[in-house]
């Protein structure tokens, strides 16, 4: 189930979740790279080799400073998460909920939810491949962060 309380989270992941933010909203795309080099490996951004995350994340992004990817990044980790695997070494917790949850299974309400993240076009194209491929983030339990992506 989709959890929105975010004293539910534990507190490794809750202090990465707030690291992430805490750069993100900064509207400087740079403060990003002491989270990302505080994992022992860097989170996945692409399925492609990547020589620089920032660089990478800015040409993500649909203006020259980081803007939008910065918003998008915010965004995910404002809405609802789950925690997949539980109890195994895949446990994850994921933002948005959205990433993990099949789109023909949504309610109105929540057809509404995930449209404040991506546009109408963008989920029917979604609904046509038949899974959230907009950007999601994966955090461990342990606090590390895995993974700033988009695709499936």
């Amino acid at each position: 189930m989709p959890q929105f309380d975010l004293s539910q989270l534990p507190e490794p992941v809750a202090r990465m979740r707030a690291a992430i933010l805490r750069a993100a909203v900064t509207g400087d795309i740079e403060a990003l790279r002491p989270v990302i080099e505080s994992n022992e490996l860097p989170p996945l951004f692409s399925y492609g080799e990547i020589s620089d995350p920032i660089v990478f994340l800015k040409n993500a992004s649909g203006d020259a400073d980081g803007y939008e990817i910065l918003a998008v990044l915010t965004e995910i980790l404002d809405a609802g998460y789950v925690r997949i695997n539980p109890g195994t070494d895949q446990e994850l917790y994921v933002w948005p909920w959205f990433a993990e949850w099949p789109l023909e299974a949504l309610s109105p309400s929540q057809t509404v939810q995930l449209l404040t993240l991506v546009t109408a076009s963008d989920l029917e194209t979604m609904r046509q491949f038949g899974a959230y491929i907009f950007w999601r983030v994966g955090i461990g339990p342990d606090g590390t962060w895995h993974y700033f992506i988009a695709g499936d």
